[in-house]
């Protein structure tokens, strides 16, 4: 029997997306289906250059093709992505394709190490990255990505000036600590606060992005109305740690997202502090905050817990000298390559399956 490239998609009709519950082919994920005699080469498009499950969909497509067409086929699979997104092309930011808050209810649960990190980790994966830092009175993104000292070019376009985001281990990066000396406190009203946050979004040349991360401050403010205002935002990811404070406090961010006339969906939970482990015991887990808290909290919202991150000097320590731990070797690095893998997945699901969103129109 000749192979034809109809008896190629019947046998890929066959293989399901585990995260999105439809065959490949529907997903329109198979593209450039060539054969040749015994020789059979195609592409299977990914949501997301992230994606965990690339050698799961892989090995599923040879199976199915060995089962139903030939077990003596030669199969050349090209594993490519496209990160999907449901935004309005005429929205402001119309090449960003998906905006991501990353907020928690309290200070010091590691919201800003977790954002550089999971922003690093995307890239790393082959995705366009960047991050606005909207702690405007605490700025820690600098910091944390050793350019302090720098400051952000300016480009006149169409007769307006946009701000040129610095770019540091492959993430685009826009902070007021870029712009006000470090010595020097931001004393601002709400107003002044937001209209920053308004400007780093609609005056900054972004250019082309899969994931645009908003590193919240923290609590519920007016910078999380001005955001939900000015963007629509794909989805929310909620940083918490173990203990009853914390999580008492997430909640309350969680809810926020929640309100009707919010309705921003919530991508997870992630849980910071997780455990200790110190480095002459690396395979001790000591849960000095308590144990499970985030997970907890992500099931009795009905929400994916998207990781745990343990509280390890080495993060602390990449932290302070500007080199994220994710870019080193080790359980750290993969802890938050994991949640990062578990975000994009996330987007993927919910871009599937909910309807574009859109911007908040709410007078608060």
């Amino acid at each position: 029997m000749a192979v034809t490239k109809e008896h190629v998609l019947q046998a890929l009709g066959t293989v399901d997306d585990p995260d999105l519950k439809k065959d490949l082919v529907t997903l329109g994920m198979i593209k450039d289906v060539v054969v040749d005699g015994k020789k059979i080469s195609f592409t299977v498009v990914l949501t997301t250059p992230a994606c965990p499950l690339k050698e799961v969909i892989k090995n599923a497509c040879l199976e199915a093709i060995f089962n139903m067409i030939d077990p003596d086929l030669l199969v050349d699979i090209k594993m490519t992505s496209v990160v999907t997104s449901i935004r309005d092309s005429s929205a402001l930011l119309p090449n960003v394709k998906n905006i991501i808050a990353i907020a928690s209810g309290k200070g010091g649960v590691g919201k800003s190490t977790v954002t550089a990190n999971l922003a690093v980790a995307l890239a790393q994966s082959g995705a366009r990255v960047g991050i606005i830092d909207a702690d405007i009175s605490g700025p820690s993104i600098p910091t944390m990505f050793n350019c302090e000292k720098e400051q952000p070019g300016v480009i006149q376009k169409d007769g307006k000036n946009y701000i040129i985001p610095l770019e540091q281990y492959g993430v685009k990066l826009i902070s007021i600590g870029f712009l006000v000396p470090a010595e020097e406190a931001v004393v601002w009203r709400g107003p002044m606060a937001s209209a920053a946050l308004k400007q780093f979004i609609g005056d900054t040349e972004w250019g082309d992005l899969d994931y645009l991360l908003i590193d919240l401050p923290p609590g519920t403010s007016d910078i999380h109305l001005t955001l939900v205002q000015t963007v629509p935002v794909t989805g929310a990811v909620i940083v918490t740690t173990p203990q009853k404070v914390a999580l008492a406090d997430a909640r309350k961010g969680l809810a926020m997202f929640r309100q009707p006339q919010i309705n921003v969906p919530v991508l997870g939970v992630i849980e910071n502090m997780a455990y200790f482990t110190p480095d002459e015991l690396p395979d001790n887990k000591y849960f000095i905050f308590g144990q499970n808290g985030g997970r907890v909290l992500a099931e009795d919202n009905d929400v994916p817990f998207l990781g745990e991150i343990p509280l390890v000097q080495s993060i602390r320590e990449s932290g302070d000298s500007g080199l994220p731990a994710v870019l080193k070797a080790g359980p750290t690095a993969i802890a938050f390559k994991t949640a990062a893998e578990n975000i994009a997945r996330q987007v993927a699901i919910r871009n599937e399956q909910y309807d574009k969103t859109k911007k908040v129109a709410i007078n608060v």
